[in-house]
């Protein structure tokens, strides 16, 4: 990989005009400083309008074309408020939306096999069936299982610097998986998986959202710093499962998103209990009351719970989660309360309620 140099950025930064002087941004001297370190690069910016709204789309424009460029992992843009304005505070105001969402809610977990990307699938569709525009971003890089679940295949399709979401089951989705071959490991270091996350967040075409799912990998490293430091979230699905070894790594995720300022919008306790057939016994096989100890504990509310059913694995191997498939039964009907308890927690948190 050829390492990034000041040159190409400048060069990228020339295609930029600013639409009332009519000149590039280099030329207009809006370009104050260019700094790259291991393949991350920063760049200052004072354009001479500093309205908001231009502000902002100068800056998007800006990330894409650095971000275009061969050997850029991450990017940021700053704007230093003018003399007499009001400065920035710190690094939590240069979270960007994402163009084409309303509302972006995380759906995360401290540690993998707790179904985390089960509850993303079933909460989408759960979310579409009330009559929602929903849409899927996979940032689980290391494992993406959104495209199997969603019964998605092929490479995506991209225009100027776009990327076409996949739809299926009237859900838009993007993810790793169409992008690797799912017989190949992923080995990537964290720079080119920042870059990844970063095109999946700002570069895809996402179209008229009301809620934007992002499954999160396990845990709280890079590739998770990088999803909640640069994205506004409207806040953060927590799921575990009942028993302790779950639910002391979920308490580190819940945790990394106070530190970041994404609010919790609550807890989903999956694989709650089990029902065999044609009895009304509930077994609780991994334990209970791992969801309610964080709700307790943090002060944020358990969302619902969900029990293990044979239809839940069947429908995620064959494309078709259980939510669609068996949209009366006990499974879908806990996934659709929860669905309603987290667009009524959005309400309470400020944020509004996305009507279709």
């Amino acid at each position: 990989m050829t390492p990034i140099d000041e040159g190409a950025i400048l060069r990228a930064l020339h295609t930029l005009q600013d639409p009332e002087r009519r000149k590039d941004i280099v030329t207009l001297g809006y370009v104050k400083k260019v700094t790259i370190d291991a393949g991350r690069v920063t760049v200052v910016l004072e354009p001479a309008n500093q309205a908001p709204a231009a502000k902002d789309a100068l800056r998007a424009e800006a990330e894409r074309v650095i971000m275009g460029l061969e050997g850029v992992a991450e990017v940021r843009i700053d704007m230093p408020a003018p003399f007499g304005g009001r400065p920035q505070q710190d690094a939590m105001m240069e979270k960007r939306p994402i163009p084409g969402a309303k509302h972006v809610i995380a759906v995360s977990s401290g540690k993998g096999g707790v179904g985390k990307s089960t509850v993303t699938v079933n909460l989408a569709c759960a979310l579409k069936a009330s009559g929602a525009r929903v849409g899927i971003l996979d940032g689980d890089v290391y494992g993406p299982n959104i495209p199997l679940m969603l019964g998605v295949t092929g490479e995506p399709a991209g225009s100027n610097n776009r990327i076409f979401p996949f739809v299926s089951h009237d859900i838009q989705v993007i993810s790793m998986g169409l992008l690797v071959d799912d017989s190949q490991p992923m080995i990537w270091r964290g720079p080119m998986l920042n870059k990844a996350v970063q095109q999946f967040m700002f570069q895809v075409d996402w179209h008229d959202l009301d809620y934007l799912l992002v499954d999160m990998p396990p845990g709280t490293g890079d590739v998770q710093l990088t999803l909640t430091q640069n994205t506004q979230l409207s806040g953060a699905v927590i799921v575990t499962t009942p028993q302790q070894v779950s639910v002391l790594d979920v308490k580190k995720a819940v945790r990394m998103f106070d530190k970041v300022g994404v609010p919790c919008l609550g807890v989903v306790e999956n694989m709650s209990y089990f029902t065999p057939p044609g009895s009304t016994e509930r077994y609780e096989i991994f334990g209970s009351g791992g969801g309610a100890e964080i709700e307790r504990e943090f002060d944020i509310p358990l969302l619902g719970q969900v029990p293990i059913g044979l239809g839940v694995r069947e429908g995620g191997d064959k494309g078709t989660p259980i939510t669609l498939a068996e949209p009366n039964g006990e499974i879908a009907q806990a996934f659709q309360a929860i669905a309603d308890a987290t667009v009524r927690r959005l309400g309470t948190l400020g944020h509004g309620v996305a009507t279709p």
